[in-house]
């Protein structure tokens, strides 16, 4: 899988692309945790979530936030990280310009950017939000969620109480034309520590199966 550097606001953004031979394969980008709190790229539920998507016919792009790894700039309150996002999706579809599905999937802090991206981003046809920490930040921008989805946690998740997790589905619930889809994995921290992340994986592959054949939004 190749290494790739390509440009971000702030500099040079370090990410690992993953092409299908299909020139019309869907895409996907797979956003990281927090930077501050050791979150990387190569994160196991990221790496793994790649994995997924490029299993189910996806070209992936992951990438590390700007100020990790070898990607230029300094944290910035999650304000450019949502830019670096934005960056790489542009990056993806030049490369990529007959895709007909586009995905965003994120983990904890990059559950958070990868759902300002998609109020951002009409063509995301579809969202993975994996922990997303809805007790630590405010999600009350997606008013309305553009995109149907898939929101999962852990029933263990000391990092981001699964009640707010609850609170934030049951609110996206009562937008109209669209479905968000919520799974809890019994027993799983935040970070799917094994023998959970095998579940997890599982659970989003099938979701993302299924929508790809639907014609739906």
């Amino acid at each position: 899988m190749p290494e790739v550097i390509f440009p971000g606001p702030e500099g040079r953004l370090e990410g690992r692309y993953h092409p299908q031979r299909d020139r019309d394969a869907p895409i996907a980008i797979v956003l990281h945790p927090h930077p501050q709190f050791g979150g990387t790229m190569n994160n196991r539920v990221v790496y793994n979530l790649h994995y997924a998507f490029y299993k189910l016919g996806f070209t992936v792009l992951r990438f590390n936030f700007r100020g990790v790894g070898r990607s230029q700039g300094e944290y910035d309150q999650g304000v450019g990280e949502l830019s670096d996002a934005a960056s790489a999706l542009d990056y993806l579809q030049s490369m990529n310009a007959n895709a007909k599905h586009c995905w965003v999937a994120g983990f904890s802090f990059g559950a958070w950017i990868g759902m300002q991206l998609l109020m951002r981003r009409p063509e995301i046809t579809g969202f993975v939000s994996v922990s997303p920490p809805a007790n630590m930040y405010d999600f009350s921008f997606l008013a309305p969620c553009p995109s149907s989805g898939l929101v999962i946690n852990g029933s263990g998740d000391r990092v981001a109480p699964p009640q707010d997790t609850v609170n934030l589905v049951n609110k996206l619930h009562e937008q109209k034309g669209i479905t968000i889809t919520h799974q809890t994995v019994e027993g799983a921290g935040h970070f799917f520590e094994d023998p959970h992340m095998d579940t997890m994986i599982t659970s989003v592959s099938e979701y993302v199966g299924r929508r790809l054949t639907e014609t739906t939004r």
